[in-house]
C-alpha cells in the first residue's frame, strides 16, 4: 500500500561470471531468471504478480540481465547492465562489492558477491495499479534490487 515494503525474490534463476579474481576485473556477467518462480511468500500475490499486470510470464517466461560495462569505485563496482524484463531493454545500474574467493569442503572454488540498484516498474510497461480510499496507491513505482550471489567455479572439461 506505499507505506511499507513487500520483499520477494526468484526461486529459478542462473547466470555467469567471468572473471580475474586475482586482479579483480570482468570480463562477462549475465543473468537469467524464471519469471513464473517470483516468490513473495503469498501465492494470491504471487499469482497477480505473474499475469498480464505486471511479469506477464506467459508472454515474457525469462528476465535477462547482461553486463555492458563496470568501473571499479574503491572497494565497489558500479555495473551498468541491459536488463530485458517483458521485452523491454533497458540499462540498469547495480553497485556491488566481490566478496572473496575460496575453496568449500568438496574442493569447489567459489566466489561471493553483493549487488543493490533500483528500477522503475513503470518503464517495462507494468502500470497495473489501484487508488485506495484515502487516495493512496497500492503499488509504487520504484522497485528496489538485492542480489546476494555466489558462484561456482567451471570445472575444466
Amino acid at each position: 500500500m506505499v507505506i511499507s515494503k513487500t520483499s520477494g525474490r526468484f526461486l529459478d534463476y542462473r547466470g555467469l561470471v567471468e572473471m580475474d579474481a586475482d586482479a579483480k576485473t570482468f570480463k562477462t556477467i549475465e543473468a537469467t531468471i524464471n519469471a513464473e518462480s517470483v516468490n513473495t511468500n503469498h501465492e494470491k500475490r504471487d499469482a497477480h504478480l505473474r499475469n498480464a499486470d505486471f511479469l506477464d510470464v506467459k508472454q515474457f517466461p525469462t528476465i535477462t540481465y547482461e553486463m555492458k560495462n563496470y568501473q571499479k569505485q574503491g572497494d565497489a563496482y558500479q555495473v551498468v547492465g541491459n536488463l530485458t524484463l517483458r521485452g523491454v531493454i533497458k540499462e540498469v545500474t547495480l553497485i556491488g562489492t566481490f566478496n572473496g574467493v575460496t575453496k568449500d569442503p568438496w574442493g569447489n572454488t567459489r566466489a561471493g558477491f553483493t549487488a543493490d540498484g533500483t528500477l522503475n516498474r513503470k518503464d517495462f510497461g507494468m502500470i497495473w495499479n489501484k487508488t485506495l480510499d484515502n487516495g493512496g496507491l497500492v503499488v509504487g513505482d520504484q522497485v528496489q534490487i538485492h542480489l546476494d550471489i555466489e558462484c561456482i567455479k567451471a570445472k575444466k572439461p
